[in-house]
């Protein structure tokens, strides 16, 4: 990756996030092998103005993974673009538009992608829910007239990949924010994993491998947690690697990101994965000296990359389905 516009003064905190990062120790993917698939939350990426500094930071992190889902990218492409150069040439991205009005935040979702290790496969779209009659319309009513079952803030992304022999779709959402109305974040949750579960199982799907990710906004995943035990209800699971992994937030406490996946279909992930936790309140000076712990949120994040490697090698899983077939 060039860095060289950098001054020494750049060029030294990036070192030290270079460090933090080798510190973190995440595995090396290999090609036709394995695979490093994260999620992450970059706060207001497009909307507040990023400094050339975060910008290559921001680059660096995500250089460390093989295909990123990237929530809460802005209406303005021109950091991307910018971060999209600083990867190189072998960087793709996969993005659907903004969701415009007060709860789409005017946000949209990519899919990030080293295309050395990771093909797009053609496939991309939005969730689109059901469409049907307004309550209290009969067949008698105006029978062209309908309406989605149910209303979500921002519509989850979708897009199929290929590495190794592993073919995938991964879904990605940022799922609303209301503390005022949690009951209605608990039911899309509920109608977002109802959904795919149904979803995945059609007739004509795509690709039954199903990897989940993005921000839930999900405080825990405990068992008494209404938020988390909504987004497994329909057999959606976190890894194990994840499971005790901790906090996803810069503020700590909460584990707002997640990947899932069902256990049951995809054989392929590995018990390997993590948090990336680039910098907390204590340490966030060494990477930008003159901000406060908020302001540094928005030049890298308010959130952490999630991360979990996946086993792209899957011949003898096919193998296996060939000697077992009845």
């Amino acid at each position: 990756m060039d860095h060289s516009e950098l001054n020494p003064d750049e060029a030294r905190r990036l070192k030290t996030l270079r460090g933090r990062i080798e510190e973190h120790d995440i595995p090396s993917s290999r090609l036709d092998e394995s695979l490093n698939l994260a999620i992450w939350n970059v706060r207001d990426f497009g909307k507040k103005r990023r400094t050339k500094d975060a910008l290559h930071m921001i680059a660096e992190v995500i250089y460390q993974f093989d295909l990123v889902a990237f929530v809460e990218l802005g209406a303005n492409l021109k950091p991307l673009r910018k971060v999209m150069d600083l990867l190189g040439p072998y960087w793709r991205i996969v993005y659907n538009d903004i969701t415009p009005g007060y709860a789409g935040n005017q946000e949209r979702i990519g899919f990030l992608y080293d295309k050395r290790m990771v093909t797009f496969n053609g496939f991309a779209a939005e969730l689109s829910p059901r469409m049907v009659r307004p309550k209290g319309m009969n067949a008698a009513g105006k029978k062209h007239d309908y309406v989605a079952e149910f209303g979500i803030w921002r519509q989850p992304y979708m897009a199929s990949f290929r590495a190794g022999t592993f073919d995938f779709i991964v879904v990605a959402t940022h799922i609303r924010y209301d503390s005022k109305h949690e009951e209605r974040r608990v039911e899309e949750l509920e109608y977002i994993a109802e959904w795919i579960g149904r979803w995945c199982k059609s007739k004509h799907m795509v690709d039954r491998d199903i990897i989940v990710l993005g921000d839930f906004n999900t405080p825990s995943i405990d068992d008494d947690d209404a938020f988390f035990n909504a987004l497994t209800s329909a057999g959606l699971r976190v890894p194990a690697s994840l499971r005790t992994a901790g906090h996803t937030n810069f503020a700590g406490g909460k584990q707002y990101d997640h990947i899932l996946y069902y256990p049951g279909q995809t054989k392929t992930v590995t018990n390997k994965g993590g948090v990336f936790r680039f910098a907390n309140k204590r340490n966030c000076k060494a990477l930008f000296p003159a901000l406060s712990p908020t302001e540094f949120t928005y030049k890298l994040s308010d959130h952490y990359p999630v991360w979990v490697q996946l086993n792209t090698d899957t011949d003898d899983e096919r193998l296996d389905q060939l000697i077992n077939r009845n």
